[in-house]
């Protein structure tokens, strides 16, 4: 037989299995955090229909997604959570309550050429609040706060999120006479931080937008106010009366930020930026992203904002919404990296690791059993190795308890519990071991994923 050399495909990541139980801590983390907001979690399937994918998508997402046809099926894996979620509440209006608050942790696939911090296949975590007709502007001021809290619970604190209102920036492309051409200005405006100002400048008045220079150096002035949020927002007052939208987004902008310090968010973890706009044009209000201050280099690891006709294309019916995703596999690739993923995030598979060293299993199944029951992790290691090796099986896996079951300990009906961290071992009946397991569990609780 012919064998072929296993390999991974570029552009996706397979972890070792310490490091996948540290992606499910911060998973753990994201849905605690999300749950205490009141969002329900949801599932959408990993394929749909090309044309439900499709329908607000086109441009660079056709280029991108992976497409292929199924017998007369044409079918595509799903690119984004967001677009599935339309697609669920238009086809699920009937049942839904609103607003309607949901949660979603899982893969999406893109076909983009891979780099690093970059995947083919990756991990989305989103949020998302859909209204029916309408959706009240304090939902816009809440996901800054859910960002924040979600983020500190992680272990994060050297983090900015930046807002800005679509509107606000449409309007202010009216005022230059550029109303019609503002999703194209937005899209390359939004390149900023990527490439510069002075790059910015040359495209704005490149062959594709043809801007003239006034027009060109206005825009980038806009974008360059710069202070604190009140000073930011008094600034763009001067704006005000020119233009209706640029108004109705600045009173959306000053709402958002009013709200902030009310929902505990420290004016150092927020800042409003006139240079990000999305670069998808279903986003029509605020709009957010988030950078991690000492890795500015990696971009936005959490974006979104508002949106009020994506579920036009599935239902006649005005399904508004706001939300924001994560990019877990990217912010989770620049964490490894960086070592900021905390050692003491427990790695092991199971809490006590039970090593039965007779040849009669029956007391060492009770003893696992009963932990089990109790609530405790418990994994039982029946391989016919010598002791030295079981006991190198549970430190290289990082038991945090090996439960030692020898002839003496059975005759007594108890387990030398063994702390592997500190060498000190004790004999205790299998419910004298579940107090002292929970007992190391509990000082465990407050150990955060990442090392911020």
């Amino acid at each position: 037989m012919q064998r072929i050399k296993p390999r991974t495909l570029s552009g996706f990541m397979e972890l070792l299995p310490a490091d996948q139980m540290k992606m499910e801590a911060i998973m753990e983390a994201l849905r605690r955090s999300y749950a205490r907001y009141g969002f329900y979690p949801l599932d959408t399937p990993l394929i749909e229909a090309s044309e439900i994918l499709l329908a607000k998508g086109g441009g660079d997402t056709e280029k991108q997604i992976y497409r292929f046809t199924k017998g007369d099926a044409d079918l595509s894996l799903r690119f984004d959570l967001t677009v599935p979620l339309a697609k669920y509440v238009a086809l699920n209006y009937g049942q839904l309550a609103f607003p309607f608050r949901r949660f979603q942790i899982g893969k999406v696939y893109r076909g983009e050429r891979a780099q690093r911090g970059r995947f083919r296949e990756f991990y989305q975590a989103d949020i998302d609040v859909i209204g029916d007709g309408k959706l009240d502007i304090v939902n816009e001021a809440e996901i800054p706060a859910i960002i924040y809290r979600t983020f500190t619970d992680l272990g994060l604190s050297r983090f900015t999120i930046r807002v800005n209102n679509r509107k606000l920036l449409s309007g202010f492309y009216g005022m230059l006479g550029l109303a019609e051409r503002s999703g194209d200005i937005m899209r390359t405006v939004d390149k900023l931080d990527k490439i510069g100002a002075e790059k910015l400048r040359e495209l704005l008045v490149g062959e594709e937008l043809d801007l003239s220079g006034e027009q060109a150096d206005e825009i980038l002035k806009f974008i360059a106010i710069r202070g604190t949020n009140a000073e930011v927002v008094a600034a763009l007052e001067g704006y005000r009366g020119r233009n209706e939208v640029f108004d109705l987004g600045l009173d959306e902008l000053e709402c958002v930020v009013r709200y902030l310090g009310d929902f505990g968010v420290p004016e150092e973890n927020f800042a409003v930026d006139l240079s990000i706009a999305r670069g998808l044009d279903y986003y029509t209000g605020t709009v957010y992203e988030t950078t991690l201050r000492d890795h500015p280099e990696i971009g936005s690891v959490c974006s979104g904002g508002r949106y009020d006709n994506l579920a036009g294309y599935y239902t006649d019916k005005l399904l508004p919404g706001v939300g924001i995703s994560i990019g877990l596999t990217r912010l989770f690739f620049v964490l490894q990296e960086q070592g900021m993923l905390s050692d003491a995030l427990p790695t092991a598979p199971a809490d006590v690791l039970v090593l039965p060293m007779t040849e009669d299993r029956a007391f060492a199944v009770r003893c696992a059993t009963a932990l089990r029951d109790a609530g405790i992790r418990a994994q039982l290691y029946t391989e016919p190795k010598k002791f030295k090796a079981k006991m190198s099986y549970a430190d290289k896996l990082g038991f945090p308890f090996a439960a030692i079951l020898g002839e003496d300990e059975i005759a007594q009906g108890k387990l030398g519990l063994k702390n592997m961290k500190t060498g000190e071992q004790t004999l205790a009946t299998p419910e004298e071991a579940v107090a002292v397991v929970r007992a190391a569990l509990e000082a465990q609780k407050g150990v955060k994923p990442i090392r911020g």
